[in-house]
């Protein structure tokens, strides 16, 4: 099963200059949360972002780069080397914007941190038929000194899945 994660604001962006345009650690708990214990999927700016493979999961990184390798992860380099990897467990897309592109004809469900402000940015989300998705549960999430923007998570399953 392919699960893609990620954080949103209003107009769908989704970065700007290689990180996230706001800040909410509730966000992070959250996806840390969501994705313990699971094999998450990301490119190579997204991972050089982060900066190292993230604790207590198997982090899968994709890259066209075929001289790429690192020492805590898996590198592949095509989207079927990645779904050969994801058979019979349940596997996070988390981004960048071209691996979410890369995949979402095969996604079978979304979390999304829907931010509710204008943040601006470089990168958006690529465009979705959001038609095709139930919203099947939703938490708001609390705005507190750490959290300064309204935020809230859903749950999406594939229609007609």
């Amino acid at each position: 099963m392919l699960t893609f994660i990620w954080a949103q604001d209003k107009d769908g962006y989704i970065g700007k200059d290689n990180t996230m345009p706001w800040r909410l650690p509730a966000d992070l708990q959250h996806f840390k949360k969501e994705t313990n214990g699971h094999t998450i999927v990301m490119g190579r700016k997204t991972y050089e972002s982060i900066g190292k493979a993230l604790p207590n999961r198997e982090t899968i990184v994709l890259t066209r780069d075929t001289n790429y390798t690192l020492p805590d992860a898996k590198v592949v380099h095509s989207k079927e080397a990645v779904l050969e990897l994801a058979t019979g467990e349940n596997v996070f897309i988390t981004g960048g914007a071209e691996i979410y592109r890369l995949f979402l004809g095969d996604a079978d469900a979304l979390i999304v941190t829907h931010v509710e402000a204008n943040c601006g940015g470089d990168t958006r989300f690529p465009a979705i038929q959001w038609s095709d998705w139930k919203l099947t549960r939703r938490v708001d999430g609390v705005r507190d000194v750490k959290n300064d923007l309204d935020f809230w998570y859903g749950w999406y399953e594939k229609i007609g899945e």
